[in-house]
């Protein structure tokens, strides 16, 4: 039962910690930062629309706009995808199209 009741409290205070980082009150632990992708630069290698190139990379055309207009930047897999498409262009595409 003890290890249950520690199990809650370490959530508790986690909960604690994320209200605190959200006000500004306590810096995080850690912070991803994803360095910057000129999304159309990339999308121009390959030669496609944007709705060519959504459908390619298994995305909504929205999202291609938002990145290509700064309203929001690709994070995680994406930032990793884009740059191996920006790599190797033909590739990738033939890849995800087999």
């Amino acid at each position: 039962m003890k290890e249950k009741e520690f199990d809650f409290n370490e959530l508790v205070e986690s909960m604690r910690q994320a209200v605190a980082i959200s006000k500004g009150e306590m810096k995080p632990s850690r912070v991803f930062v994803y360095p910057e992708i000129d999304v159309k630069a990339v999308r121009e290698k390959t030669h496609k629309t944007q709705e060519d190139f959504a459908h390619m990379i298994g995305v909504n055309v929205g999202t291609i706009r938002n990145w290509e207009q700064g309203r929001r930047k690709p994070d995680g897999a994406a930032v990793s995808l884009l740059k191996i498409v920006s790599a190797n262009p033909e590739y990738v595409e033939s890849i995800l199209q087999a």
